[in-house]
């Protein structure tokens, strides 16, 4: 059973990906989220070839809360169709895997 998650985004904006992160934190919908960029992406869109800088948000989250987040991910995005993908977290150090589960519950 997948427990734990990696979901990807991009946005145009430094601005908007870290406002991306910050509500899926406060909604503790992801346990982190990392901004990094600029990056470079190249891409197809509407019959043409884009190049674009773009900014890479990472969140991690609990599996049961994928959906929440991909829905709020779509909600506050900018972009028509955003790239939200996830990825199975597969194993790594039992702590911090603890960490992100409970992050991602309500506090008592």
């Amino acid at each position: 059973m997948r427990q734990h998650v990696r979901v990807e985004t991009t946005t145009d904006s430094r601005q908007e990906a870290l406002a991306l992160a910050s509500t899926a934190i406060e909604a503790r919908l992801a346990a982190c989220a990392q901004v990094n960029g600029p990056i470079t992406s190249v891409y197809q869109w509407q019959g043409a070839i884009e190049n674009d800088e773009e900014w890479l948000v990472v969140f991690k989250t609990a599996h049961d809360r994928l959906d929440d987040l991909v829905a709020r991910l779509r909600a506050e995005h900018s972009y028509d169709v955003p790239e939200i993908i996830a990825v199975p977290i597969i194993g790594g150090n039992p702590a911090y895997l603890d960490w992100l589960r409970d992050e991602t519950r309500e506090s008592s």
